[in-house]
Order: C-alpha cells, then sequence, then structure tokens
C-alpha cells in the first residue's frame, strides 16, 4: 500500500509540473499497408496532404529553448513515415535544436540502405510492428510479403546498438498462441526488448471480433508476460502503458501504470490539430490548433481533461474500488461520446 501511496503522489507531482518531454507528429496518414487493427483508417491515398516540415518547426519552436526538457524527443507516427523522402532533413532539423528523434514503422521500407539514411540523420529510436507469425501477420496487414519485410527491418535495426529499438505487436485472438514461437524468433535476431500491447476497438478494429480477447485470454497473455519476464532472458517483454493491471502490475511492467498522455505526452496531428496520443479520440480531447494557436501555450494552459481526471467517474468506473490509481484507464479507452470507458484491463483480470 505504501508504494502505491508513494506512486500517486509522484503522478500527482508530475501532473502539476506537466513538463513536455515527447512529442508525437503525426506527419503523413498515407500507409503501404491495409491494416486490420488501424485506428486512424489511413490509405496509400490519404484525404490529408502531409504536414511540411516548417510548419511543424513552426509550432515546435513555440517552447522556449530555456524550458525544454531534457532529454526531449519527437517521434514520427503516421500512417508509414518512412513514405516521407525527407525523413534525414527532418532529422537533421531536429537534431540541430538538441532533441532527439525517432520513427514507429511497419517495416515494410526498412531496410539496410533506409537505416544508414536515417543513422546519418541522427535517428536515436525505432519501433518496427510484428503482429504474429508469416500468416498472421499478413492477415492483419492486409499485404502478403509483410511479415518478410518486417523481419528483414527488425534484423538491421537489431544489430545496431546506437538505436533505441523495440519490437511492438498487438496480440489478438488469431496471434495469441503463437506468441512463444515468436519470442524464439526476436530473441534469435538480437531483440532487446519486445513491447506487447491489445486492440481497442475503435477505427477498422471497431466491432471486429478477432481482434478483442476474452477475459480468460487477457490473463492468459499477462502470465505469458510475466513468466518471461521471470525467465529472465537477454529479451525483455513488458506490456504497453495501456491499462491498470491490478495484481500484475508489478509482474508485465518496469513502472506501475501511468497514462502520461497530456501530462509529458503531446501530439501534432496531419491537419495540425494539437492532442496528446495519437489514437487519442482527436474530436473529442483535441486542444487547439497549431496554425490558429501558439503551441506551447496550448500545453502549459490547457489539456484538463488530461490532468483532472475526476470526469472519468462514470458508468463502470462510478464507484470502482482502484480508480485512484486507475483513473478511469488509458485515454485512448475513451471514445465517442465518453459515456463509458471501452475497456477495463482491471475488470477483465478479476473476471477471468
Amino acid at each position: 500500500m505504501i508504494g502505491r501511496l508513494l506512486h500517486r503522489a509522484f503522478r500527482a507531482n508530475e501532473t502539476a509540473v506537466h513538463e513536455l518531454n515527447y512529442l508525437f507528429w503525426e506527419c503523413t496518414t498515407r500507409c503501404n499497408l491495409h491494416c486490420r487493427h488501424c485506428g486512424s483508417d489511413c490509405f496509400a491515398a490519404s484525404r490529408d496532404v502531409d504536414m511540411p516540415l516548417e510548419d511543424f518547426l513552426r509550432a515546435f519552436d513555440t517552447i522556449p529553448a530555456g524550458e525544454r526538457a531534457r532529454p526531449f524527443t519527437v517521434v514520427l507516427t503516421g500512417g508509414e513515415p518512412l513514405l516521407r523522402p525527407d525523413l534525414p532533413e527532418i532529422g537533421r532539423s531536429l537534431r540541430s535544436r538538441g532533441v532527439g528523434w525517432g520513427i514507429v514503422s511497419n517495416g515494410w521500407l526498412y531496410d539496410a540502405a533506409m537505416h544508414a539514411r536515417l543513422s546519418a540523420a541522427g535517428l536515436g529510436a525505432l519501433t518496427i510492428s510484428l503482429d504474429g507469425l508469416e500468416d498472421s501477420h499478413d492477415w492483419m496487414r492486409g499485404r502478403a510479403g509483410s511479415y518478410a519485410r518486417a523481419l528483414e527491418g527488425i534484423r538491421v535495426a537489431a544489430a545496431d546498438p546506437r538505436v533505441n529499438f523495440d519490437v511492438v505487436t498487438c496480440v489478438n485472438r488469431r496471434n495469441l498462441s503463437e506468441l512463444d514461437a515468436l519470442y524464439g524468433t526476436l530473441s534469435g535476431l538480437g531483440v532487446r526488448q519486445w513491447r506487447i500491447f491489445t486492440v481497442i476497438p475503435i477505427g477498422r478494429a471497431a466491432g471486429d471480433p478477432d481482434m478483442q480477447l476474452s477475459d480468460t485470454e487477457f490473463v492468459s497473455l499477462m502470465e505469458f508476460i510475466k513468466t518471461k519476464r521471470r525467465e529472465g532472458q537477454a529479451m525483455k517483454v513488458v506490456f504497453s502503458c495501456e491499462g491498470y493491471l491490478g495484481p500484475y502490475e508489478n509482474q508485465v511492467r518496469d513502472v506501475p501504470y501511468f497514462c502520461h498522455a497530456g501530462i509529458n505526452i503531446a501530439s501534432v496531428l496531419v491537419d495540425g490539430r494539437i492532442c496528446a496520443c495519437p489514437n487519442i479520440d482527436r474530436d473529442a480531447f483535441s486542444q487547439g490548433n497549431i496554425y490558429t494557436d501558439n503551441f506551447y501555450q496550448v500545453w502549459q494552459e490547457r489539456f484538463q481533461p488530461f490532468r483532472d481526471r475526476r470526469w472519468t467517474r462514470r458508468g463502470r468506473c462510478a464507484d470502482c474500488r482502484v480508480w485512484r490509481d486507475c483513473l478511469g484507464n488509458g485515454m485512448h479507452n475513451w471514445h465517442g461520446s465518453c459515456a463509458e470507458v471501452l475497456n477495463c484491463h482491471y475488470d477483465k483480470i478479476q473476471s477471468a
């Protein structure tokens, strides 16, 4: 109990200070795949024009250099950021400001030549997705050959110790039984960290029964992660920050659950909207727009739904005995009318 109280105090202090140190840039919504679980509903020919680099930098430069967190990381996401031909220029522009940068990629275009180009521009962090063995991954990603291309990108990235690299896997009912085999594949390639998450029923995943784990399946996932962490192998396995896990908190993560969205994390979306993590409901929770507002002023003065979560005490959260530790789960679990949290991880564990 003392540990939980200390964590609550830490979280309250972080919220009061709300130091921005991690910024997502949705630099494109173009994508070369058609993933079943895409929350942004991206296509190869996006209706959104890629945001020009100068527009993003103009917004970023509203953060006074003397008030900028150290370290500070900008992560390019999409869509598929590797579809932008100007990534090296983007990287150099961020590095010239003393900022680290990284990308989240499906891996299709990530090969040795791409790695060399981006490394020369100061790439510091990289995440590549692998969502099962070959058939399951290609089914999930909607394009044959996706598994082979992602695996090649993983092989290249894992061989370079200079890059903070991890692999993420979106666990669903089809690939749950493949996790042991996938663990062997990734550890054999020298991957140092494997991050696992589950699907929120939004975007294309809404209403897709193959995407949602049952309560029993969810607990089996927690047991898998717990076991792999106890084995102490070279590749660390962690569950993402998507929700409060009750008795599994100290067994599947390095640190207790804390949704940093709007507290340390913001995003600039492709149309200029200012939000927190890109998967959070942008219509309900965007706080401004870089084309009409001062980005840093928005960060300092708005984001109240993220920093005062008492509004989440509704629906199944109204009388929850662990609400003070959960605060209504991750913010990306509140979509649409926000009348009810979409997924409750704690409830899954208690019900299994």
